[in-house]
């Protein structure tokens, strides 16, 4: 325990000569430019050099090789921090430790030490206009030709693609079986010809998300992760580290909807005497404190070596929920003045509101975690599946419809 007890306090101190706390730092939810993609990159570097990048991962592969108790120790003292790392989440929560389980040794080798230090950023593509909810019903087709293989069609909803230079992507490789199966998963480079990437603007204002579209793109037959017309299992894995991901990470405590936030917020506007809302506050607090615990025990497990298997599900559906209660207490405790847009604070508190609905669909939407946490950890029966063993060119879905 003397060595995790010194870990901790290396970060500690690394932590506050080096990071950004919350409340210096600039609106997190501002879609990064070039200039930020180049702070991030730096930061990601620095973070790694010291020996805080991919703690749980084998040395053999850049990481750290230490154990979940320095992973947690260093969790813990970067709560308050503002880390400039948004643009490595998804890499290195979804395709990076996919590419560890399931990755070749070369891929392994070649991918995963630029990762953690922030040389390269990945995306994941999997969602498509026809494919949201039910992604196994995907139409884009990767063709064998040769040692390569063709990639055509699109992709939607994809975050970070356009500072991406990787990503994970699964198109139809067999079209003449059942729609779960004949799904291939690959590597692509962002880069490439015939890759194009165009930003969707959302509510807030922010583009965080795009549209991706695959014109005769050639992809090596060495970018296959996993095996052949396995994709499904491997979607399977990057699903279940993504909800893991959203539903396990640490938030900040001064986020613009959490309780400290909005009670001082609530302060400030002299409303801390109203009894109904200090209600409203002490719930929030609680529901706060337990999605908080349980998203810990998730995590531990998680670095322990246990799977979390479904109950990701729970940690993303809880998460979501949340965020959705407390933004009917921001509401209240404003007011009126949610509206007006008075202070950067203000601002900053509807912003959040106008993000939060967001939570309920990415990763999966609140209806899919249901369903999930029904099957596949209540152990309730599964809805009957009339398409099950249907080849998915005799069937009339998402893009095929018409």
């Amino acid at each position: 325990m003397s060595d995790v007890a010194d870990f901790r306090r290396r970060a500690r101190a690394w932590l506050a000569a080096n990071a950004p706390r919350k409340a210096d730092a600039n609106d997190a939810g501002a879609e990064p430019g070039a200039a930020a993609i180049a702070e991030q990159k730096a930061f990601q570097a620095e973070l790694y050099d010291a020996g805080f990048a991919g703690i749980t991962w084998p040395r053999e592969y850049g990481g750290q090789g230490l154990t979940n108790a320095e992973q947690i120790a260093f969790s813990e003292e970067a709560r308050d921090f503002a880390l400039p790392t948004s643009a490595f989440m998804i890499g290195l929560g979804m395709p990076g430790p996919t590419i560890l389980e399931l990755g070749t040794e070369e891929q392994k080798k070649r991918y995963l030490p630029k990762m953690l230090r922030g040389e390269e950023i990945w995306c994941q593509l999997f969602s498509e206009p026809g494919a949201g909810s039910d992604v196994a019903s995907l139409t884009t087709s990767a063709v064998r030709d040769g040692d390569e293989w063709i990639l055509n069609g699109q992709k939607v909803w994809t975050s970070g693609a356009q500072y991406s230079d990787f990503g994970a992507v699964i198109a139809r490789t067999d079209p003449t079986v059942p729609k779960h199966a004949g799904i291939t998963m690959f590597i692509i480079d962002m880069r490439i010809p015939g890759v194009t990437v165009r930003p969707l603007k959302v509510a807030t204002g922010a583009a965080p998300f795009n549209e991706v579209f695959f014109d005769q793109v050639r992809l090596p037959a060495g970018s296959v992760i996993g095996e052949v017309n396995e994709g499904w299992a491997a979607a399977v894995v990057m699903l279940r580290n993504e909800r893991v991901t959203i539903g396990t990470s640490s938030a900040p405590r001064m986020s613009p909807l959490g309780y400290d936030s909005l009670s001082q917020l609530a302060a400030r506007l002299g409303r801390d005497a109203d009894v109904d809302l200090r209600r409203r506050l002490a719930e929030l607090y609680a529901r706060e404190r337990a999605v908080r615990l349980f998203a810990r025990l998730l995590r531990e497990e998680a670095m322990a070596g246990r799977d979390p298997g479904p109950r990701g599900s729970v940690a993303k559906l809880a998460g979501a929920e949340l965020g959705m209660f407390a933004a009917g207490v921001a509401g209240e405790v404003l007011g009126p003045a949610v509206a007006g847009f008075e202070s950067d604070e203000v601002r900053a508190v509807a912003t959040a509101i106008v993000a939060v609905p967001g939570g309920s669909i990415a990763g999966g939407t609140n209806e899919i975690q249901r369903n999930i946490i029904g099957e596949r950890v209540l152990g309730l029966p599964k809805d009957p599946g009339v398409d099950r063993n249907t080849p998915f060119n005799q069937m009339r879905v998402g893009t095929q419809q018409n």
